[in-house]
């Protein structure tokens, strides 16, 4: 069996790197997307943001609320172009793992709500992994970084 993981196989075209560039950028901006996303409608409905914070008892609401939006807007951009994209990455971990533990305890809601919960708690834990693979292999070729 050859060791030549590169060779026309199967399986060749798997490890052909400039697959994985293309690979990296793109689950890099997907992986962006939804913080970009979500960011921007925080930001566009301000108040409602600000409501759903004091609802969750935190302190200071309206700064809570600029926080979530400097975090899920401006660091999913840079996410999105690869800037300082390992930082980025791991700051954006964090970010989830606070909105995990803080929104979505499923075990704490009643029982309609509890599958709900269960999935963007599962789904908060999928895009925490995902944002440390970024974190691990960073950007790719094709961001600003260059990494």
């Amino acid at each position: 069996m050859s060791a030549n993981l590169n060779a026309a196989s199967a399986y060749g075209t798997t490890y052909n790197p400039a697959y994985n560039q293309t690979f990296a950028l793109l689950g890099r901006v997907l992986m962006a997307l939804i913080f970009v996303y979500f960011g921007y409608m925080k930001l566009a409905n301000f108040g409602g943001s600000v409501g759903y914070f004091t609802k969750w008892g935190f302190p200071m609401p309206q700064v809570m609320a600029a926080i979530a939006v400097l975090f899920e807007l401006g660091f999913g951009l840079l996410l999105l172009i690869g800037w300082k994209t390992r930082w980025i990455a791991l700051a954006l971990a964090v970010y989830c793992i606070i909105a995990t533990a803080v929104a979505h305890r499923f075990w704490t809601y009643e029982a309609a709500q509890v599958f709900n919960q269960t999935s963007h708690f599962f789904k908060n834990v999928s895009i925490i992994g995902g944002l440390l693979f970024i974190a691990a292999m960073g950007p790719g070729r094709y961001s600003v970084d260059k990494t």
